[in-house]
């Protein structure tokens, strides 16, 4: 009794054919990827001129820009990012403790993913008088329930990582700071969570100059 033996060429084909049906299945109806999961995603950095208001801690030479919480210690702690180009130098509202420098100011200058180097003289950030941001929700309560909005802040430091520097939940939103973002974070927290429950709020912000 002879085998039934099937020609390479028409096993072949059809192997094609269920790669090309499976990874149209993953993509969902018509072909479109999904979005990409909060976590997966990395911000393009700025190309042109930035702006950050925080405290810049110097330790020994080594200067940071501190965009999230200090610890109320003396002298101050926290976590920041690199800040080149510092100095001191014609600078008022500085204290000093040992090595440790420290004073809060609005700076300018280019944001490389990484640190922050300072292009132009600081603020002190008692006298800066900002241009208040437009509210993203127009004043929408959001459609986070007080549950949901706890779960997904207990996801976010792992998901977002050094980036991550508050949150906090307010009328149905869950309202959350990061160091920087270019709309990608905005977009895939729109994805996973809703259109109507996260703002991403970049703290190094576009100056557009």
């Amino acid at each position: 009794m002879r085998g039934l033996h099937r020609p390479l060429g028409i096993a072949a084909t059809a192997a094609v054919v269920m790669v090309a049906i499976a990874a149209c299945a993953s993509a969902g109806p018509g072909g479109t990827p999904a979005p990409a999961s909060l976590g997966a995603v990395t911000p393009i950095p700025p190309e042109g001129e930035v702006s950050a208001t925080g405290t810049v801690i110097d330790t020994g030479g080594a200067a940071q820009l501190c965009l999230g919480a200090v610890a109320e210690s003396y002298p101050p702690q926290c976590t920041g990012i690199p800040l080149e180009g510092w100095t001191w130098q014609g600078v008022d509202g500085a204290e000093s403790s040992g090595d440790v420098t420290w004073g809060a100011y609005a700076v300018r200058g280019t944001y490389d993913g990484e640190s922050f180097t300072s292009t132009q003289p600081p603020i002190l950030l008692a006298l800066y008088d900002p241009i208040r941001p437009e509210d993203p929700t127009g004043g929408t309560p959001g459609t986070g329930d007080e549950a949901t909005l706890a779960a997904i802040q207990d996801e976010l430091p792992a998901k977002l990582g050094d980036a991550y520097l508050t949150s906090y939940p307010q009328d149905g939103w869950l309202w959350v700071d990061v160091v920087w973002d270019d709309g990608s974070w905005q977009e895939a927290a729109d994805a996973e969570y809703g259109a109507d429950t996260v703002v991403i709020r970049s703290a190094i912000t576009e100056t557009g100059g």
